[in-house]
């Protein structure tokens, strides 16, 4: 199987790699920073599902009003603050296969961290990886938005 990979950086001036951590895997942190995401291009859409057992091998459930469609994975490596690692899916047919793969690397730095996101998936899906890349940015920034100084 080959893959192609979409890759996002963010810097972040005031949030330090441990907020950077905890945002993603606090339930209640990443239903109010994917609920600003999604409210700023649809003001009337909600966050319906957040669920996050934050350990390693442990699963996630992500959903919004939107079309009912839902995002899930496994947690494939922790080590806070500096690495999360998941599978990330949207389809079965994504699950059966087991090609994504996203993992975000946290830098601390200064009183912020740097944070470098890489998705690698399917070869079949090389024609939005430019989108992908895009939507991981926006998740970083919105991560910013709801709890930094931005």
């Amino acid at each position: 199987m080959s893959t192609v990979t979409a890759r996002a950086e963010y810097e972040f001036a005031s949030l330090s790699a441990e907020q950077v951590y905890d945002a993603w895997l606090m339930p209640e942190r990443a239903r109010q920073w994917m609920t600003a995401q999604l409210q700023a291009k649809t003001p009337d859409e909600v966050v319906t599902r957040v669920e996050i057992e934050p350990v390693t091998g442990g699963k996630f459930v992500f959903a919004d009003s939107r079309d009912g469609s839902e995002a899930w994975g496994t947690y494939k490596r922790l080590d806070r603050p500096t690495r999360i690692a998941f599978s990330w899916f949207v389809t079965p047919e994504e699950e059966a296969e087991d090609s994504s793969l996203v993992t975000l690397e946290i830098e601390p730095r200064g009183k912020g961290c740097q944070v470098r996101v890489t998705h690698d998936m399917d070869a079949e899906w090389a024609e939005y990886v430019p989108q992908t890349a895009a939507a991981w940015g926006a998740m970083l920034a919105a991560i910013d938005t709801a709890f930094g100084s931005r």
